[in-house]
């Protein structure tokens, strides 16, 4: 593997780039956009509820209707496979003067919704929906909402952004307490969009009403998570060197490159610079001969997304790696802990499943095979990466899922094999 390249732009801000763009006045140019399955979710929400929303490939033009502009929808809003989409919007569609209701695929109907709905109903919020708010599809009569100081069970950044999207219209001071810190896009965003919120090392707060200001030029950078896959290909095939460019390097979001590089991976961050709040770098990787490690918690939620492809560099690392505190990788897109420790048990892999985690004894070959991605696509994503190093032809079953985070996976694959 060898070459730069620059993944396409990160998930998770396009996501509150479309909403709070959505809830801005006027004019947002969102540069550097991911159009990927799930970030479309978000923009035609935004768009059945009435914003102007012009997207050509990369860059987004938002005519923001303000916090108070938003149209009842005429029919039920689909998020897709977004699990982002629906708990963002809950928050937000709880505070609207309207009726509406949102729903998803298969797999997004079975993941669990109350984690957002407790706390929002106790901010007087008015939802009903499957197995008594528990499962999508949920439907919400607007009312005024009262501020809470509310403590996670479980650190989630998509709870606590629909908290935070709550709370501009609850009056009083809302304030969400995380367990461990979470990614802080959403605050990030608020704060380059006008809001007042004050941070600190365990809380979040911030008075509401408020009101987001005009809307702004956001720039993208590309999607760590994305990284990961392509910095573990890296890593693991000798010879390699590659560069990725534009990259977030938002400190919630590195828990990969701070596991990776205590395995011993050769990684440096280059060029280092901040836009619209978030910090940016490149990353020069070098193949590496791995040592096992310990991963256990306050870097998981630093990590959960990339820790399937993590997995896969456990596998060709020195000794015995240790995952544990992961069990929300449990309630991701499909339980990735079962999906990723079957997949590569496939590849030959020696791999023990846990319940929050996985323990995994690191060797010099995989075999290749067949296997599935259970309609994931980090899974999907993180299987061809231990294809490329293992011995003879890897098939992966329902591998266009890849599409979700990382369009074009495949072919920037094949651009870094020389």
């Amino acid at each position: 593997m060898r070459g730069e390249l620059a993944p396409p732009g990160d998930k998770s801000i396009s996501h509150r780039a479309i909403i709070l763009g959505s809830l801005a006045q006027g004019l947002t140019t969102v540069r550097g956009f991911l159009s990927s399955e799930d970030t479309l979710s978000s923009a035609k929400a935004m768009m059945k509820l009435g914003v102007p929303i012009e997207i050509n490939k990369e860059t987004v033009k938002i005519r923001g209707k303000g916090s108070y502009g938003l149209s009842e929808p005429d029919d039920i809003i689909d998020a897709g496979n977004s699990g982002t989409t629906a708990r963002i919007l809950t928050g937000l569609l709880s505070s609207q003067n309207f009726f509406s209701s949102i729903t998803g695929d298969q797999y997004l109907r079975t993941r669990p919704m109350d984690r957002v709905v407790k706390p929002l109903t106790r901010m007087g919020a008015r939802i009903w929906g499957r197995d008594e708010g528990r499962r999508l599809p949920l439907a919400f009569l607007g009312s005024e909402l009262k501020a809470i100081k509310y403590s996670l069970p479980v650190a989630s950044a998509q709870v606590k952004s629909a908290i935070l999207l709550a709370g501009l219209y609850a009056v009083g001071e809302t304030e969400v307490v995380e367990p461990n810190p979470t990614r802080d896009h959403t605050e990030r965003m608020l704060s380059y969009l006008g809001v007042r919120v004050e941070r600190n090392s365990v809380s979040i707060k911030m008075e509401g009403p408020q009101q987001l200001k005009e809307g702004r030029e956001i720039s993208i950078p590309a999607d760590i998570s994305s990284a990961s896959f392509l910095i573990v290909a890296a890593l693991i095939n000798p010879n390699s060197e590659i560069l990725i460019k534009n990259v977030g390097i938002n400190p919630q979001r590195t828990g990969a490159i701070e596991i990776l590089k205590k395995m011993e991976g050769n990684i440096e961050i280059l060029n280092k610079r901040e836009a619209c709040g978030e910090e940016i770098g490149d990353i020069l990787v070098r193949s590496s001969t791995l040592i096992a490690t310990e991963i256990k918690g306050e870097i998981i939620p630093k990590t959960i997304d990339e820790l399937p492809v993590v997995a896969v560099a456990a596998c060709f690392a020195d000794g015995e790696t240790l995952i544990k505190d992961a069990e929300e990788l449990r309630v991701k897109e499909t339980d990735r802990i079962k999906a990723i420790t079957t997949e590569l048990a496939k590849f030959g892999a020696d791999i023990e499943e846990l319940d929050d985690g996985m323990i995994i004894n690191g060797r010099e070959n995989l075999k290749g095979t067949k296997c599935t991605s259970w309609g994931d696509h980090r899974i999907a994503m993180a299987l061809t990466i231990a294809g490329t190093r293992a011995d003879g032809q890897t098939e992966i079953e329902d591998s266009e899922c890849v599409s979700v985070s990382f369009p074009g996976f495949f072919t920037s694959l094949n651009n870094l094999r020389k």
